[in-house]
């Protein structure tokens, strides 16, 4: 790694836009920036990632601070078995640069050191980040491990990363000389920020003027809580007595909400589509002396993302530049698919594609739950399908595994029907630009956004999806149709009628509409990839989104 001076303060590498002069300090936990940078697991890496570009593409006056995992998420191998195997391997980053600079933060009453990295916005096209480490020789073993794995499975440890980020990102601008105007948190996993800025400012006022948090959680229960002494004993709130942080937070019972403190402490909060802005302006209605919360909705950069070839042929309404640009992006994924599985699919073969994180609520087994039904589908001898399943569950979420593995098992008897694994945004890339039909079928008002979708229609898939998420805006706001989405079923039901209902109206929808429509006619297919990819831009362009933020939350 090149090292370079810092001990003079930060020189910005660019002139910003006068339009975007106040100065952002942009917090996450993750970054997907390129393919050889391990700094995410999923869709709030794959938001970063955009942001970080259209600052850059925009001229941002903004940073981007995140940590440099050793062993990044995890690297998704195969067992002997096919099943999936979880891989903790070391990373190495030449591209990155030694900033010199270091310093101590309090973890658990014990100094733990911390250096930065820099990453110039020339390498990959983003906004200057800096990502931060305690993988240094003046810390013991359990403190240089604190920055090894994104998302720790041990408690204590994932409190004490968030607290290298947090507390360590506002130590770092202070040693930079930096004094954003705003600090903006994707998530509330930096927000030991906060009572270090109340120590530094002593003033509530001035530190609510300068706090921004985005949500991404659309349930109460799935915000981070923990209890406020095992957070005090580990030295989250600095040198800011008990009383006083219960006082400042609003927290009087020994539940320390992350989201919520953020809410009481931040000046404006948004949701990350229309529909959660809804669902969590009800969903924390019920607590005291929130901030407004409104709604960014989320956005991909379709610089990074987007075929051009492709979307020339859509723009030029050259039906046949298409059908075969498309037949080209489906044999390079499909190259993918024999090297991985062992199995030729078929460039002229419709194809769906379901890939995302493996979670519970996002179903990815839902097409296939009535076995029979579904076989019926991808073996039609008129209308033949194939199908790839792609997606990473968290490391130690045995039930998400399971259903990976129980998909992987499936596959083997059925010669149509592929599971990949190494889902990051090199093969994401593949994903998009290879389907004809993207699958999205997550419970109703458990997508907060969901983002993948957007980038395969910038890459002349066609979105299939229930109504959540971004999807809801981007069939209701355009006059031609755009996607296929499942009809709204009642959400209080439960989960297994919910699942039955969704998943029928899913098989009607597939052997109704899509697949006799796309071998019937392709003129209309085209014409609805092209109302897909037309209407996906300009407004689910993360320039678009990155300029929101600007006017709407650093106002």
């Amino acid at each position: 790694m090149s090292k370079l001076n810092f001990k003079t303060p930060f020189t910005f590498p660019y002139k910003p836009n006068k339009k975007f002069n106040k100065q952002v300090a942009y917090f996450s936990m993750e970054f997907a920036i390129d393919q050889a940078l391990k700094t995410y697991s999923g869709g709030l890496g794959f938001l970063a990632g955009s942001h970080m570009k259209s600052a850059y593409d925009l001229k941002q006056n903004l940073i981007g601070i995140g940590v440099l995992w050793r062993k990044g998420y995890y690297d998704q191998v195969r067992q002997d078995n096919n099943c999936m195997g979880v891989q903790f391997r070391d990373k190495h980053y030449d591209f990155l640069q030694e900033t010199n600079i270091k310093f101590t933060i309090k973890i658990n009453n014990s100094n733990v050191w911390v250096t930065a990295y820099y990453l110039s916005p020339e390498t990959f096209g983003t906004a200057p980040m800096f990502f931060l480490s305690t993988d240094l020789p003046e810390n013991d073993y359990l403190a240089q491990t604190t920055t090894f794995h994104l998302y720790d499975a041990n408690h204590n440890a994932k409190i004490a990363q968030t607290m290298v980020l947090g507390l360590g990102g506002a130590k770092l601008l202070d040693e930079l000389n930096i004094a954003p105007d705003i600090y903006h948190f994707n998530e509330a996993h930096a927000l030991s920020s906060v009572f270090y800025l109340y120590e530094k400012f002593n003033d509530i006022s001035v530190l609510k003027e300068k706090l921004r948090f985005t949500t991404h959680t659309p349930e109460e229960a799935g915000n981070e809580k923990h209890n406020i002494h095992q957070l005090n004993e580990m030295s989250f709130f600095g040198n800011i007595p008990l009383e006083k942080v219960r006082e400042i937070t609003q927290t009087y019972d020994d539940v320390f909400n992350h989201s919520l403190v953020a809410l009481r402490l931040c000046k404006l909060a948004n949701g990350v589509s229309k529909l959660h802005g809804e669902v969590s302006r009800e969903m924390w209605k019920g607590y005291n002396n929130l901030c407004s919360i409104i709604h960014i909705t989320n956005a991909q950069n379709k610089k990074y993302w987007a075929d051009k070839t492709l979307n020339e042929t859509i723009n030029n309404k050259d039906i046949d530049g298409f059908y075969n640009r498309k037949k080209e992006l489906k044999k390079q994924l499909f190259k993918e698919v024999a090297n991985q599985c062992g199995k030729l699919f078929d460039e002229n073969i419709l194809t769906i594609v379901w890939a995302r994180r493996f979670a519970g609520y996002k179903r990815a087994d839902l097409i296939t739950q009535d076995l029979e039904r579904f076989l019926n589908i991808i073996h039609n001898q008129k209308y033949p399908v194939q199908i790839i399943f792609a997606g990473k569950p968290y490391p130690f979420d045995f039930a998400a595994i399971e259903t990976f593995n129980q998909l992987v098992k499936l596959s083997e008897t059925i010669k149509n029907m592929a599971v990949l694994t190494g889902y990051e945004l090199e093969l994401s890339a593949k994903l998009k630009k290879g389907a004809d039909v993207w699958l999205n079928n997550p419970r109703v008002t458990r997508e907060a956004s969901g983002t993948s979708g957007m980038t395969a229609a910038m890459n002349g898939a066609i979105n299939f999806s229930t109504n959540d998420g971004w999807v809801r805006e981007f069939k209701d706001n355009f006059k031609n149709i755009n996607a296929f989405v499942l009809p709204i079923i009642n959400t209080e039901l439960p989960l297994e009628i919910q699942d039955t209902e969704d998943r029928e109206n899913l098989y009607l929808t597939l052997e109704n509409e899509i697949v006799p429509l796309y071998y019937k006619t392709p003129k209309k297919w085209f014409d609805i990839v092209g109302n897909s990819a037309n209407d996906v831009y300009p407004f689910f362009d993360s320039d678009r989104m990155a300029t929101e933020y600007y006017e709407k939350l650093y106002k």
